[in-house]
């Protein structure tokens, strides 16, 4: 699985992880939101067990190995300036054009489930 980002896409999510450890992780959320699911990026402190790595340049994506049903191998990613989210797409699909990014790093370790951060 690829991930092109694009620059200032790339930026952004740099400027998220700062001088902190973390990763990007690439999730498709069917939690509270009362639709089929949508794409969301989340920021966790380390990798699940069953977390595998996405190609994607310098920034270190992740994917639940059972999630990557829900994606195409190759996407991009991009960003707008005057706009606080992210469009995800690949050759045929858009997974969304608002894609949000949650932090959890302050919270993975006070619970098991991130059971508060799910799109709604």
């Amino acid at each position: 699985m690829i991930i092109q980002v694009s620059p200032l896409a790339e930026s952004r999510l740099n400027a998220m992880l700062g001088d902190r450890p973390g990763y990007l992780k690439l999730f498709y959320d069917t939690d509270g939101c009362g639709c089929d699911g949508t794409a969301v990026l989340l920021i966790v402190n380390e990798p699940d067990s069953d977390d595998i790595p996405i190609e994607s340049g310098a920034l270190p994506f992740l994917i639940n190995k059972q999630q990557q049903i829900y994606f195409e191998s190759n996407l991009r990613l991009q960003s707008e300036n005057s706009f606080p989210s992210y469009r995800l797409a690949s050759d045929s699909m858009i997974y969304g054009s608002h894609v949000k990014v949650h932090d959890l790093r302050d919270t993975a370790n006070s619970s098991p489930e991130p059971l508060s951060w799910f799109v709604r």
